[in-house]
């Protein structure tokens, strides 16, 4: 049955848990290496991944682009525009063309629904880079960043400030499927997918909604948030002053535990959904996470061809 990997779900969290062990283990091994250097197992070596970019993107493109490299395999990179994708050809007829001649497709798109077909019609594994709905590869960074500051998973407080969108819906996910919680703050109007909530509470997460920023920054062991704007949307005045409540300040994260770290997926917009002060200050771990892209993308790569887990 060929691994497709849209959602965490799709992989579970005992498959998240040994993801994360081997991106611990692998990225150990590398220290000190250049980074064009494949893995001493080389485990993807003749492997070939297609990367589809329908959205911009800096880290998704290069951090698997090095992921397959140092796991000993090649890519092909397509902008949409470049394909006969981005002129009318169904992503269907396009899934069937590509799992004939590579190995593993990752698509960084708009709508989740693209993906979804994707990988219905695909006969190798299709990897989520970005959807409007979720955005499961960051996550994952998110979780390796985090075991390796030393704070457990299970039980940990998260606290999410901003826009309800895709990198928190993958995080109510994450919480469900790893045992913690999360506490978002968001403006009305602007809340996440309620499905996520309610598939993460039944598998035992805690997850609540305040419209109080201090409230679910409190006692946090972890604070994150997005960019307001995403891309694609136009620089909406209306949406930026019913965030700015919201926004990740000094006098905010004294409200968190002492110990609290920093998330942000990156680009980030300073001064809007975050000062400098917290975004370059000792609590942020940005650039570890950036980095982790790389590491954590890797093991899912070898996930989904079926060589760990």
């Amino acid at each position: 049955m060929t691994r497709h990997f849209l959602n965490l779900s799709d992989a579970g969290g005992d498959a998240i848990a040994a993801m994360i062990a081997d991106a611990i283990d692998r990225k150990a091994a590398r220290a000190g290496w250049p980074k064009g250097r494949a893995d001493a197992d080389a485990p993807l070596a003749g492997h070939t991944l297609a990367m589809i970019f329908e959205k911009n993107s800096t880290r998704t493109r290069v951090s698997f682009d090095m992921a397959i490299r140092q796991l000993g395999g090649t890519s092909i990179v397509m902008d949409a525009g470049g394909m006969q994708l981005g002129r009318g050809e169904t992503v269907a007829d396009t899934a069937r063309v590509l799992s004939g001649m590579v190995d593993a497709i990752m698509i960084r798109t708009d709508d989740h629904a693209k993906i979804e077909e994707m990988a219905h019609y695909a006969t190798v594994p299709v990897i989520n880079g970005l959807t409007d709905l979720s955005h499961p590869c960051q996550i994952m960074a998110d979780l390796l960043t985090v075991i390796e500051s030393g704070l457990a998973l299970p039980g940990s407080q998260w606290a999410w400030l901003g826009d309800g969108n895709n990198v928190l819906h993958s995080i109510i996910e994450a919480a469900g499927l790893m045992q913690f919680d999360v506490r978002i703050g968001v403006p009305q109007g602007y809340e996440p997918d309620p499905r996520f909530a309610v598939e993460a509470t039944a598998r035992g997460a805690c997850i609540t909604l305040s419209r109080d920023a201090v409230e679910v920054a409190s006692g946090a062991d972890v604070i994150a948030t997005d960019t307001w704007i995403s891309m694609g949307q136009q620089h909406a005045q209306d949406k930026l002053a019913a965030m700015m409540p919201y926004q990740v300040t000094r006098d905010l994260m004294a409200h968190a535990k002492p110990t609290a770290k920093f998330l942000h997926c990156l680009p980030a917009h300073r001064g809007e959904e975050v000062v400098d002060a917290v975004i370059d200050g000792p609590q942020s771990l940005i650039w570890p996470e950036a980095e982790n892209r790389l590491h954590a993308q890797k093991s899912v790569l070898l996930w989904a061809l079926g060589r760990l887990g």
